[in-house]
């Protein structure tokens, strides 16, 4: 694996635990204050916020996810980008989806880049070898 795509990799893996963190600590204290103004009844707002922690919570795993196999791919070879490509392409298609649904651009800073970086670092570049013509 060249040194730019475990550089790529660790990027995202970085982002993705950072943003946990944002996204559990300052996202829920601005949409708690935003929902407060609305008069939410208390239930959903607990519901809301055991669902938005249990997306930071996911989103830390994912990125200690994507940091330990890239940790691990010179011993574990190919393999190991396994679980990076396809967190990558789900961040991208969620990312993707969710700016076209919201029309923020917010979402192409926070899923599709970090997921375009893991994409790019665990994309598959050996194709198998054709057996001989006999």
């Amino acid at each position: 694996m060249s040194r730019l795509r475990l550089i790529l990799g660790y990027l995202g893996g970085l982002l993705l635990v950072v943003s946990s963190a944002t996204h559990s600590l300052l996202g829920w204290r601005n949409l708690s204050t935003a929902l407060a103004l609305t008069r939410a009844p208390a239930d959903l707002v607990t519901g809301l916020a055991i669902g938005w922690y249990f997306a930071g919570v996911a989103m830390f795993t994912f990125g200690c996810i994507v940091i330990w196999e890239l940790a691990n791919v010179g011993r574990r070879g190919a393999l190991a980008l396994w679980p990076v490509l396809l967190i990558g392409v789900m961040y991208v298609a969620f990312g993707v989806w969710a700016r076209l649904i919201s029309n923020l651009d917010f979402f192409l800073l926070a899923f599709v880049f970090p997921g375009a970086l893991l994409v790019a670092a665990a994309w598959p570049t050996r194709t198998p070898s054709a057996p001989p013509i006999a």
